[in-house]
């Protein structure tokens, strides 16, 4: 396993480099700024006390709808917003970086998906229409609101081009069939439609549509 380690000097340069290479690709086309916002989540989220929380035992990852409630019932507007960019960047590397994990459990990547691209949208359109425009701190809620529309509406692509990203050098096997169909019917997913059908299965020509057949 030592020998699969890749050592990398600048974390962010490396999460730059291979995101970009992902993205194209996975022919997924993202704003300079919302490429920029994704590798600082990456580089972040790099370090697990980023990522998960400190309890009484120990560094625990918080419920989406734990997460969702406290956002929609804080008591600032900058605590609400703050809440719902934790929601979504939180479901965004979880359903990127661990899809695989979600087999045999009860809440599966489809759901990480919709919680996400709801928070990523409706902070969005908060961010957007928040303030005069002569502001500064204003116009930079407008970029901001502009990286995260753009997000929403590329949830699940970029979910893809971040399950590529973690998969790097893995090679599927046809015990991986049943959980990407299980992806393809659940999320749509470019992406697992292309590996079933290089691993000999040719999907339903449409999410949810009936079983395909192997060649």
């Amino acid at each position: 396993m030592s020998s699969r380690i890749q050592p990398v000097g600048n974390l962010t340069e490396y999460f730059k480099d291979a995101l970009h290479g992902v993205l194209e690709n996975q022919h997924v086309a993202l704003e300079d700024q919302t490429e920029h916002y994704v590798v600082n989540l990456l580089t972040l989220f790099a370090r697990s006390e980023a990522l998960f929380e400190s309890t009484a035992d120990g560094l625990r990852l918080k419920p989406l709808v734990v997460m969702l409630t406290e956002a929609l019932e804080a008591r600032t507007r900058e605590e609400r917003e703050r809440g719902l960019q934790r929601l979504g960047d939180v479901s965004l590397f979880i359903a990127g970086f661990f899809a695989r994990g979600f087999a045999r459990k009860l809440i599966d990547i489809d759901y990480h998906i919709a919680m996400g691209g709801c928070a990523y949208g409706t902070l969005a359109r908060r961010l957007c229409a928040s303030a005069p425009p002569q502001e500064a701190a204003a116009r930079r809620g407008r970029v901001l609101g502009q990286v995260f529309a753009e997000l929403a509406a590329k949830f699940q692509p970029m979910v893809d081009a971040l399950n590529e990203l973690s998969e790097a050098g893995y090679t599927h096997t046809c015990r991986d069939i049943l959980r990407l169909y299980e992806q393809w019917l659940k999320t749509g997913s470019r992406r697992s439609y292309a590996l079933l059908r290089r691993l000999g299965v040719e999907p339903a020509a449409q999410p949810g549509a009936a079983l395909g057949a192997l060649h």
